[in-house]
């Protein structure tokens, strides 16, 4: 068992709308740029845009990708434009290379308390603080946000109110 898995990770439920996968790298990839956690709206935002850039991946890696993706490589990249598309596998590979981020896929098992690594994608662009998402073995993704991760934001919220507070006050 690696420290990666042993790390404290806490699920940030997301919106299951089709763009699940989408939404869930969005919100790991604005955590781990160190930006705030993104509203739901800016989520359906960002998820549809990064959908465009894999879908456009996906054409501009095709002779790398269409031998894995099901059925005819066209209607597949014309398929995956629309927004209620679900996402899998491959549009996480494609995640990966879009954001040029390492993305780490996690599922709960019986076998344990803790979720487990069953995926990475992107260790070409790095290996440490991945995107976490949290696959629930039926078509649904979530976000993975490490405590530590918590922590932080928490703390620059309390900041930033003092900061604004102190402010006010001058």
């Amino acid at each position: 068992m690696s420290d990666r898995e042993l790390r404290p990770l806490r699920s940030i439920r997301i919106t299951g709308d089709g763009r699940c996968l989408f939404r869930s790298v969005a919100y790991g990839a604005c955590l781990r740029s160190g930006k705030q956690s993104p509203s739901e709206s800016l989520q359906k935002e960002l998820a549809d845009d990064l959908r465009a850039q894999v879908a456009d991946e996906f054409v501009k890696r095709r002779g790398d990708t269409e031998w894995f993706l099901e059925g005819d490589f066209e209607s597949y990249v014309s398929q995956m434009r629309n927004p209620y598309v679900w996402g899998g596998e491959p549009e996480l590979l494609m995640c990966s290379h879009v954001l040029r981020m390492p993305i780490t896929v996690y599922i709960h098992t019986n076998s344990s308390d803790s979720p487990r690594i069953v995926a990475e994608y992107g260790q070409e662009y790095g290996k440490d603080n991945p995107i976490c998402v949290l696959y629930d073995g039926y078509g649904h993704y979530n976000a993975l946000q490490s405590s530590l991760e918590t922590r932080v934001d928490n703390r620059r919220m309390r900041y930033l109110s003092l900061f604004y507070r102190t402010a006010a006050q001058v």
